[in-house]
């Protein structure tokens, strides 16, 4: 992902985002029940590292396979690179907890860019309180390990119904997740940020007390043009 593309990936709503996807015939890519840990006032943007559970079972999963240096939990929050986004996949369980504190700390120290799960995390108070994007389904107090077990790193997940290739580009904001495949990912925030632009001349016109009709969808010609000139006006 190039720096535009980020950059103009942190200026756009989710909702944008997927009428870009619609557009292109992909109608599944957000991301379903997940929700701000705590709203940052910022866009969560970066390629996919994904994490995979599957349902945990309890000869294979007691307390001490913490210990373990290559437990792929642990692997994970070490190895996600700085800039990605760590997807887990927990089953849309949130019965149990995903991630806590400590390892959302670490994640955001290391330099990622955020953290999702379809699951729950624990100490989710502290996490909110940190300066990192993270998004769950409600909090769960319960360590992961009663009801999951890591098996996967960067391998492609389901995460709230929606296929997550590693390198897909996860976009968040204050409503959710959405996920855009990666060789569409220049031109989809491309489009988004002229999609922007027009919903704001609308708003604004709206706000002035103009009809819908003809005004969204443009299908009137004073429309195009007061939209053109309106771009020009304000640079966008």
């Amino acid at each position: 992902m190039s720096d535009t593309t980020r950059d103009r990936l942190m200026t756009v709503s989710t909702a944008t985002l997927c009428t870009a996807l619609f557009k292109r015939g992909l109608r599944n890519q957000f991301i379903q029940d997940v929700h701000p840990v705590a709203p940052k006032g910022r866009n969560m943007v970066g390629p996919a590292y994904t994490l995979r559970y599957i349902p945990a079972r309890e000869d294979l999963n007691p307390i001490g396979v913490f210990q373990d240096r290559s437990h792929p939990q642990r692997k994970a929050v070490e190895e996600c690179p700085a800039g990605a986004v760590l997807v887990i996949d927990s089953r849309k369980d949130p019965r149990a907890a995903s991630a806590g504190s400590i390892l959302a700390a670490r994640l955001m120290v290391r330099g990622a860019a955020g953290m999702v799960t379809d699951g729950g995390f624990r100490d989710s108070p502290d996490i909110g309180a940190l300066d990192f994007p993270t998004y769950h389904s409600r909090p769960s107090a319960p360590t992961n390990l009663t009801r999951h077990q890591a098996v996967d790193i960067n391998l492609p997940v389901g995460c709230g119904d929606v296929a997550v290739w590693p390198g897909d580009i996860v976009v968040g904001d204050a409503e959710g997740v959405v996920v855009i495949p990666a060789h569409l990912a220049d031109e989809i925030a491309e489009e988004a940020i002229d999609m922007t632009a027009f919903e704001d001349f609308v708003t604004e016109k709206v706000l002035e007390g103009e009809s819908i009709l003809g005004l969204y969808p443009p299908t009137d010609e004073r429309w195009r043009m007061e939209f053109a000139d309106w771009r020009v006006s304000r640079n966008r």
